[in-house]
């Protein structure tokens, strides 16, 4: 929601580095400002200031098993705790819906919680011990002191010292004030928490300062406790016709021993059934919803957990809450629910229309969940008595509701809405005795309101401990006191720029199809999915989809965008993009950072020309042509090494790299001499019942160097009834686009739409083997011939051959005989963006006897020409080697390795040595004879 320029930006290695940052900032008199991954949703991580970022270097854990505890740096994922912890059959607590990128440091800033804070509480509850450095650069080490200890640092001539001494006298002179002014509801998050100074033993420093956001001191290292990880676990999901009767039956789940209870209404079930990523929550479903309460259990054993399942059931029939109750037992069905829970917010911004956004300012409230049903009742009143829509969900078990309404801040008074609705909110949380900030603190969306919130005495004891711990009002300065009004640095409130003339159609112009990016982080995540593989390589946050969308959008901001497109400093920030579409799908917002960067590209050529190899690359076609016609001397010529090395120094094509292999006998050929096809309905093969007539997209690439895996495909189509009509003479354009050639790929796609059109008019499929020739038809055709309706015919006629032959494989029409005991599946990028790998996934398991795994190993690193490219080649074996290349090495001999892509193929090969087979490939040879 906040946008301010930094004055710096520094990632330091170690605590004396962050020592060093905080006294050459003290020298200069210029603020600092300690940042994570940057996903608070308050603008605690904003500011003009010289921004510390530990998510680079500081992610040292150390695990003390026995003692249940780890000592952490500030930059440790949340999620990478809990990997490490798993193994000794523990984790981390407090559990955020952004555990995938969200740090330890950023969690003890906010003092964070999550979906079973009603079990375990927030992260203050786990904070052990802290060391920190001071604003003069000092350093302690915060922990419980006796009453000796803490007279004895209180002697020390040091800030420490001072500290020591001077907060218990300022604890005893407002004991009052801290007595009656903090909100009675346990989870709170905001202000100075001078009520938690006389606990657990004694004076403890380490909890006090948990929440306070950098502003009394910088964390550099910290001892969290652990708890025992949950054996099993199970979910009911409640269906209910509102959201209100879902919050009137929480009360009912609260009486059976939860461990979360998690709110979910229509809107954001309504997104998730649009999202590929999310759909499979909605294939569970039963019925229409308004709203779902997901209802979690744990337990030692698996009837433990489901008991507390069976009472709730009970005991909602009883009271007649809620119409169907889903009991997510299973690993998958599991799966569904949580991944759809813990990417609300992001489906939730996935609504935005322009400039109209759900926007978080008064997100954070909770009550007594027993008065969470009449205080949302009059939090809904407040919204629409201003006109404004919200979508609901959070945290019910703990009275914690994230609401976020859709504000249009481009349109004249809508700041001023923005503060009415606030006010109005803050003074019905105050009326309810809840509290205004319960897990995401205060920053500079709610500090203002902290006077109003805790009341003039505490609030000014709150002041005094700011000036004790920072009396040159250095760190982070205007979070929690003293803080500007809520309204001031939003980060939109001027009009978007003027349309920028695209290449590419983008809906809402490319200004708008970037600044969809709402600064979630997502894309920062590095162990699950594929987004976004150079930043899981390379950690640095311009190599995230979020910090493209960012140049970009300041790029297109300017006053002359197309100059500012072709600026070289933005060429490099995108230059490591591998335009695996990841984003379109895995981010919530689907930002399609491919799409984006092709345009890009294009600007860049318009200010610098086209480069030679880009010309090259995006002519793959001729190349590969050229190749098979003089096979076996091409493959001669590639493996030269004089050739390869000149190559490299002219191209810029990797000498390391091994080239593919041309094949003589390409697909064109093989075709040509086979027997006729016939009448429709009847292939090659004669295959079974007749399903009439199939284009087959002849690829770029494999029909010259794989061609066997096009004959697999076409054999297997008309095994299963199809009469294959073979596509030979275009090129789809997908090479074209990858090097920015769009005026070149729109050539190429309007020669294939004209070629393709009719029949596609009439119904036919249009399959391929190589899936990001085949998905171009289906993704990009429509931006590339905007209103074109032939274009549309083609991209609806496209389809992956597995989508057809897992419906023959299902209903008899293609009969397989048993064949490899064990197959490892990696699916193609563009495959899991666009169409989802669960066609293939469905084929494979149809060979009797195969036990088939997806691997979860993101972006095989290769993607297409950027594998190829001698500044890419580190970078490209980099993400092999992060999660695909361990995988395949720890298969037996005997296990076939699968992958859909040609480039995925080549690398596995490279990285490991081992051979893939793609999927059509491994059920062709498993045909019963």
């Amino acid at each position: 929601m906040y946008a301010i320029e930094p004055l710096g930006v520094v990632f330091p290695r170690d605590a004396a580095e962050v020592a060093a940052v905080v006294s050459t900032a003290a020298e200069f008199s210029v603020p600092v400002l300690p940042r994570g991954a940057g996903t608070s949703l308050a603008g605690q991580t904003v500011g003009r200031a010289i921004v510390m970022d530990f998510s680079r270097h500081m992610s040292r854990i150390a695990l003390d098993a026995e003692a249940r505890t780890a000592r952490v740096q500030p930059g440790v994922v949340q999620e990478q705790l809990n990997r490490a912890a798993a193994g000794h059959g523990l984790m981390f607590g407090p559990d955020t819906s952004t555990s995938n990128r969200a740090t330890l440091g950023g969690m003890i800033g906010n003092n964070s919680a999550g979906s079973h804070s009603v079990r375990y509480g927030s992260t203050v509850d786990h904070v052990l011990a802290l060391d920190v450095v001071l604003s003069d650069a000092s350093t302690a080490s915060l922990r419980p002191l006796s009453e000796a200890e803490r007279a004895s640092r209180a002697a020390r001539p040091t800030l420490e010292g001072t500290i020591c001494r001077e907060l218990p006298l300022l604890a005893s002179r407002n004991a009052e004030a801290i007595a009656t002014g903090f909100p009675q509801f346990w989870r709170q998050a905001g202000g100075y928490r001078l009520d938690r100074l006389a606990g657990r033993g004694g004076f403890d420093l380490a909890r006090f300062v948990v929440g306070s956001e950098g502003t009394l001191v910088t964390a550099v290292e910290a001892t969290v406790g652990l708890v025992p990880a949950p054996r099993h676990r199970v979910i009911a999901v409640g269906h209910f016709t509102s959201s209100q009767g879902a919050i009137e039956a929480t009360e009912d789940a609260l009486a059976c021993g939860p461990a979360a209870v998690e709110l979910l209404d229509r809107a954001i079930l309504e997104l998730s059934r649009t999202k590929l990523e999310y759909q499979a929550l909605g294939s569970i479903v039963t019925g229409d919803p308004d709203a779902l309460l997901f209802v979690t259990f744990f337990g030692d054993t698996p009837a433990q957990a489901e008991a507390g399942m069976d009472r709730l059931e009970a005991l909602w029939r009883q009271h007649r809450h809620g119409y169907h109750t889903l009991r997510a037992v299973t690993a998958a069905e599991q799966a569904a629910v949580l991944k759809v829970r813990q990417s609300s917010l992001g489906l939730l911004m996935a609504a935005s229309s322009g400039s109209r956004r759900p926007l978080a300012f008064v997100e954070d409230t909770a009550v007594e969940p027993a008065r969470l049903a009449a205080y949302t009742q009059r939090f809904r009143e407040i919204i629409g008595a201003h006109g404004l829509s919200a979508g609901f969900y959070g945290h019910a078990s703990v009275g914690c509701l994230h609401v976020r309404p859709f504000v249009d801040l481009t349109e004249p008074g809508a700041l001023e809405t923005v503060r009415a609705v606030a006010e109005e909110v803050r003074d019905l949380v105050i009326e309810f005795g809840g509290v205004n900030s319960s897990e995401h603190g205060d920053g500079l969306v709610r500090s203002e309101f902290n006077r109003a919130v805790f009341g003039d005495a505490l609030y000014e004891a709150m002041r005094e401990v700011k000036r004790l711990f920072d009396p040159a009002n250095r760190m982070n300065p205007g979070k929690i006191v003293d803080a500007p009004p809520m309204t001031s640095n939003v980060r939109e409130v001027a009009p978007s720029p003027l349309p920028y003339p695209s290449r590419l159609q983008f809906p809402g112009g490319m200004f708008g199809a970037a600044d969809r990016c709402m600064n979630i982080g997502l894309c920062r995540k590095t162990a699950t999915g594929v987004m976004c593989p150079s930043y899981m390589a390379t950690r640095e946050e311009e190599d995230s989809t979020r910090g493209r969308a960012n140049a970009l959008v300041k790029a297109l901001s300017a006053d002359e965008p197309r100059a500012a497109l072709g600026d070289e400093r933005l060429h490099q920030i995108l230059d490591l993009c591998l335009e695996c579409k990841a984003c379109k799908s895995e981010c919530p917002l689907g930002v399609d950072m491919a799409s984006l960067k092709t345009e890009a590209l294009a600007a860049y050529h318009d200010v610098h020309g086209i480069p030679l190899r880009s010309r090259m690359f995006g002519s793959i076609r001729a190349l590969n042509r050229a190749g098979s016609a003089v096979a076996p001397l091409a493959n001669l010529l590639g493996g030269f090494g004089p050739a390869r090395l000149l190559a490299e120094r002219v191209l810029g094509i990797s000498a390391r790299r091994p080239l593919p292999r041309f094949q003589r006998e390409n697909l064109a050929r093989w075709h040509a001499r086979r027997p006729s096809a016939g009448l429709l309905g009847g292939g090659a093969l004669g295959g079974g019942a007749p399903q009439g007539e199939l284009i087959f997209l002849a690829d770029s690439f494999t029909s010259f160097t794989e061609p066997a895996v096009a004959r697999a495909a076409v054999e297997l189509l008309e095994l299963a009834g199809w009469t294959v009509r073979l596509e030979t003479a275009a090129c789809c354009g997908r090479a074209s686009l990858s090097k920015g050639l769009i005026d070149q790929a729109r050539a190429r796609a309007a020669d294939m739409v004209g070629r393709l059109a009719g029949a596609a008019d009439r119904g036919v499929p249009i399959v391929g083997a190589e899936p990001s020739c085949l998905l171009t038809l289906r993704d990009e055709y429509p931006a590339l011939l905007p209103g074109d309706a032939g274009a549309q015919a083609v991209a609806a006629a496209a389809k992956l051959p597995e989508e057809l032959l897992a419906a023959a494989a299902a209903d008899g029409r293609l009969a397989l005989a048993p064949g490899p005991d064990r197959i490892l599946f990696h699916g193609h990028c563009h495959q899991k963006a666009v169409t989802g790998t669960a066609a293939t996934v469905a084929l494979l398991r149809a060979i009797p006897g195969a036990e088939v795994t997806e691997v979860d190993a993101g972006c095989c690193g290769m993607a297409g020409s950027f594998g190829f490219e001698a500044e890419h080649y580190d970078l490209s074996m980099r993400i092999g080697e992060l999660r695909l290349f361990p995988a395949v090495r720890a298969e037996p001999g005997g296990t076939i390795v699968a992958a859909s892509g040609v480039s995925c193929r080549q690398q596995i090969a490279h990285g490991t040595g081992r051979a893939a087979q793609h999927p059509l490939e491994i059920v062709r040879s498993a045909v019963a004879r």
